[in-house]
């Protein structure tokens, strides 16, 4: 009986473990899932324009990627405040809100210098959410400044266009940002909306629970892109208690797409693995390109 109930327990502990095994397995993606993450690459890039052009779409390659957009409002001086747009992608069928990055170099500064600290996020704008969960005060400041203005356009663009989809990109700073756009958005709008998030070079943005609480509530929607030894996604540290949310997609030297599920997958096919310090970085990668498309104005 002993026995039995030993091999009982390793035949449990197997299946748990190729079970594991199984779920974490990385995924390479196809070239039409690859492309169509292009659009979104656009929309982030063009967040770096100043907006006067911005709404008038008159602002270079990036913005003319996607002719059929609808540009609504937009808002900040690249300086104080990040550049922002809202408009309507009619081939998405989706709200569009886009956060501008920010210089590569000074940002990584920024998030190296321990100048920082994880705060409770605000409770007017994210109602009910416990004050364990916590972000960047830098991220969670910018991001508060722009709300409101943000959602009132995005309630006013979705009844013009008669659609329950949001969509926030960005890229560095601009995906902190547009992570945090998509939870208060979320939360917001409740089940009048699907808000999604795509962000590319994404640092890492709050604690363990606010990582979970994005997973749960918007898991699945959620994908932030990184290129090759980009090390901002690795900053701030896990040390400091931040966490990444799952959704991660790694481009490899051979510039492979790679689907990473977890959080911090710690692969050497995912940013964790292949960048374990911000020494391993390099820089130049962090703008891109991605599938051929880089960022910036």
């Amino acid at each position: 009986m002993v026995f039995l109930r030993s091999a009982f327990a390793l035949v449990l502990v197997g299946l748990v473990r190729a079970a594991v095994v199984k779920r974490q397995a990385i995924t390479t993606l196809s070239s039409s899932q690859i492309s169509s993450f292009a659009p979104f690459t656009h929309f982030a890039s063009t967040a770096y324009c100043n907006p006067s052009t911005t709404i008038n779409w008159s602002c270079g390659a990036n913005c003319q990627a996607n002719p059929d957009f609808v540009p609504m409002a937009s808002g900040g001086d690249g300086s104080a405040t990040q550049f922002w747009y809202v408009g309507y992608s009619p081939s998405q069928n989706s709200v569009i809100v886009a956060h501008q990055g920010t210089d590569t170099s000074q940002f990584l500064a920024d998030l190296t210098d321990a100048n920082f600290f994880l705060e409770s996020l605000d409770s007017s704008l994210f109602p009910g959410v416990s004050s364990s969960v916590q972000a960047h005060n830098g991220f969670a400041s910018e991001q508060a400044s722009t709300a409101p203005a943000i959602l009132s356009h995005v309630r006013s663009t979705m009844s013009a266009f008669g659609t329950s989809s949001v969509t926030v990109v960005g890229h560095s700073l601009g995906a902190a940002l547009a992570l945090l756009d998509g939870l208060y958005l979320h939360i917001q709008l409740g089940s009048s909306a699907t808000v999604k998030v795509v962000g590319f070079g994404m640092p890492r943005v709050g604690n363990q629970d606010f990582a979970n609480l994005v997973d749960s509530v918007l898991g699945g929607h959620v994908t932030h892109i990184n290129n090759k030894e980009d090390p901002i996604p690795i900053v701030p540290g896990r040390f400091l208690g931040f966490h990444h949310v799952s959704g991660e997609v790694h481009i490899t030297d051979s510039s492979a797409w790679e689907n990473c599920p977890g959080q911090d997958n710690t692969s050497t096919l995912c940013i964790v693995g292949d960048v374990p310090t911000i020494f391993d970085g390099a820089t130049g990668d962090h703008g891109g390109p991605y599938a051929g498309i880089t960022m910036g104005c």
